[in-house]
This record gives structure tokens, C-alpha cells and sequence, in this order.
């Protein structure tokens, strides 16, 4: 069974999301999405956001909703595309939004802007997490914010090709990576 998300803050507060078909989606739980967005504050209002792996698209759509002026989509699979452009339409935000059907590196390339906050929340499984990292550091906008999701039990590098670690948190089976641009510290 699809599992059921919601959006838990600004405009779109309470709103429900489509969740992709089948159980290979691993959507960010409410309790890490509420503490991302806890820490991140308003650093993002006004200003674009990116979300990798997107699956049901909480983070961008959450982000969206808390004020960023629009989001891009990115996720390999068809079904997670066709769910995040179903509950873009919903609500009503489709037109500050894009959505990509692409695997990484390929749809980083194809990303002419730099981004205020990109999330990037890869399958547990693999290895897609780390080589992923170290494209992502050319699309952050100074003083932007890369949230890296992965297992808490893997320890993400700390200064990657253009990133440093800032700060890490660890929720259950889930934690989260803080990055920013190197170059603006």
C-alpha cells in the first residue's frame, strides 16, 4: 500500500500528496520533513529549491509551500513523476513547478540555475547518494543549503568537491547531512 503524506506547513498545510505505485518509494517521514524545515527557517523564501529523488515530492512541494518561489523535480522512475505532477495540479502549483523523468548525472546537466536549498534524499540501497553529493555542489547558490538524507548508520563525507559538512542529526533509522558551498563560507 501507497503510503499517505501530507504537507505540514504554510499555504498548502494539510494537503494531501499522490504517492507513487508500489512500496519502492521511501518518502521523507513527518517527523524529519517537520525538522528539516525547522532548521532550515525561511532561508529559502523567494528563492528556487531542487529536489533529487523525488519520489512523491514532499520536500519540494513542503518547501513550495513555505515560500520557495518554485521547485524542480527530479526522479528516474515514471510512476514518481506522474504522482508529483498529479498533486503539483492539485495544488495548484504546477505552474511554478518542473519535473524531470531523469536519472542523475544526466538531469544535473540539464540544470542551468543554481538552487537555495537542494534536497537530496537517494534509495538507502546503492551507491547513487555519494556520486550524486559531488555534482550537486556546481547547482548550490551561495548561501544555499544541500540536505542529504540517508541511513544513519552510513557516514557521509565531509567535504565533498565543493561542500563542507555543517551539521548532521540523526531520527531513528534516518538522518540528515547539512551542506554548503565551500566557496561561501
Amino acid at each position: 500500500m501507497a503510503p499517505r503524506v501530507r504537507i505540514f506547513g504554510g499555504c498548502l498545510h494539510g494537503a494531501l500528496l499522490t504517492s507513487p505505485r508500489g512500496s519502492t518509494t521511501r518518502p521523507t517521514t513527518g517527523r524529519v520533513r517537520e525538522a528539516v524545515f525547522n532548521i532550515l527557517g525561511d532561508s529559502f523564501e523567494g528563492r528556487p529549491v531542487l529536489d533529487l529523488f523525488a519520489g512523491t515530492g514532499s520536500l519540494g512541494i513542503e518547501a513550495v509551500s513555505r515560500g520557495a518561489a518554485r521547485a524542480t523535480f527530479v526522479d528516474s522512475a515514471g510512476d514518481a513523476c506522474k504522482a508529483v505532477g498529479d498533486s503539483l495540479r492539485r495544488c495548484d502549483i504546477a505552474e511554478r513547478c518542473t519535473v524531470i523523468k531523469a536519472r542523475l548525472p544526466a538531469a544535473l546537466a540539464r540544470l542551468d540555475e543554481t538552487f537555495a536549498i537542494i534536497f537530496l534524499d537517494p534509495p538507502y540501497e546503492g551507491d547513487s547518494g555519494p556520486g550524486a553529493l559531488v555534482k550537486c555542489g556546481a547547482l548550490l547558490a551561495p548561501n544555499g543549503t544541500l540536505v542529504y538524507e540517508h541511513r544513519s548508520s552510513y557516514n557521509p563525507p565531509e567535504q565533498p568537491p565543493s561542500l563542507k559538512l555543517v551539521d548532521r542529526r540523526t531520527y531513528g533509522d534516518t538522518a540528515i547531512a547539512l551542506y554548503q558551498s565551500q566557496e561561501h563560507q
